[in-house]
């Protein structure tokens, strides 16, 4: 996709509808109202989320039309986007049971695996597996874990928005020096959709994504990650590094809260950055720390992976022990009043 015009009409279209559905938000009372669960205590319009859908759904629909976008591609994305922030519009608007919120999810992940062609044969310190249908399970997790864990790190101004953009923008740098210029186009265009709700949630944040916004983040850039790894496991890996932050606290906090017997799927504030932003008593400078950790740190792994030789598995332990240990220095999972 070489129309990098069309970059500046989707901030700008964003940025747009932002700015009306925060307007709309208001007039309707629809707020999201500071409890003991909350890292914010003003009440904020929500549902800002809506934005980066419809601005990035159109972009895909313009590049599928213009032939910028290929077909599978095109399916996955859209299908199962418009799936999950359809599920999540009406988790906002209402209640829907855990379970059949987890049975939409797996819906979408088996509906992009289809199109995309499942998992491909993956190299893992030099072997190659081809895990079959096995595989294909685990792409699906993967899917489900991550949609999950982008509503679940979704929790101060800026964060989840911060790490969507760097990651894509730090996929696309790579694409550009690996020789893959046309995978360009995909994240370039989601950091750019993004881009335009930043300016509206970035702290102190005048809006809220909501679930519709942050489980079509979190499905999107996992189906970005697994079309990479049809070109080359290191850019799979190197994906996996750039999503370093989300996916580490996430799964620090999930497996000690499950350790401790907690009902995992109750709201919580024991995430790394929940109690780092109540240390430092704002969240400017977690969601600041996140993109400097992705760009200064998280990218130039991911560079060594996909340009200068290291094994894509010995990169990815290489990025996360650290993650691990700046989680657990934060108290990732641990009860609050500790």
């Amino acid at each position: 996709m070489n129309r990098w015009w069309f970059a500046v009409v989707v901030i700008a279209v964003s940025y747009v509808l932002t700015y009306c559905l925060r307007r709309y938000a208001l007039h309707k009372s629809l707020l999201d109202i500071p409890n003991d669960r909350s890292s914010h205590t003003v009440p904020t319009p929500r549902g800002g989320g809506v934005a980066i859908v419809v601005s990035y759904l159109a972009a895909l629909a313009y590049g599928y039309g213009a032939a910028l976008v290929d077909q599978s591609s095109f399916m996955a994305l859209a299908g199962a986007g418009v799936f999950i922030a359809a599920l999540g519009f009406l988790d906002d608007h209402g209640h829907i049971a855990a379970r059949w919120r987890l049975l939409g999810h797996f819906t979408a992940a088996a509906w992009a695996l289809f199109w995309l062609g499942g998992l491909p044969a993956i190299q893992v310190f030099g072997t190659e597996l081809d895990l079959g249908i096995a595989g294909d399970v685990l792409a699906a997790v993967y899917l489900v874990w991550l949609l999950n864990l982008y509503n679940f790190m979704d929790g101060i101004d800026g964060i989840a928005s911060v790490e969507a953009i760097t990651a894509c923008l730090g996929a696309a740098i790579l694409y550009a020096l690996s020789g893959f210029p046309a995978l360009i186009g995909l994240p370039v265009l989601f950091a750019c959709a993004v881009a335009g709700f930043l300016f509206w949630n970035f702290p102190p944040a005048k809006i809220f994504m909501g679930d519709a916004g942050s489980g079509f983040l979190g499905i999107i850039l996992g189906i970005l990650s697994l079309q990479a790894a049809w070109i080359s496991s290191q850019l799979m890996w190197a994906w996996l590094i750039l999503l370093g932050v989300f996916i580490v606290d996430a799964t620090v906090t999930l497996i000690r809260r499950l350790v401790r017997g907690d009902k995992i799927y109750e709201a919580h504030r024991s995430h790394a950055y929940q109690f780092a932003s109540r240390r430092f008593g704002r969240h400017l400078p977690v969601t600041s720390a996140v993109g400097v950790i992705n760009l200064c740190w998280l990218l130039p792994l991911a560079l060594c992976v996909t340009r200068f030789g290291l094994d894509g598995a010995l990169g990815l332990i290489i990025a996360y022990v650290p993650l691990v240990i700046l989680a657990i220095r934060f108290k990732a999972g641990t009860l609050e009043h500790n």
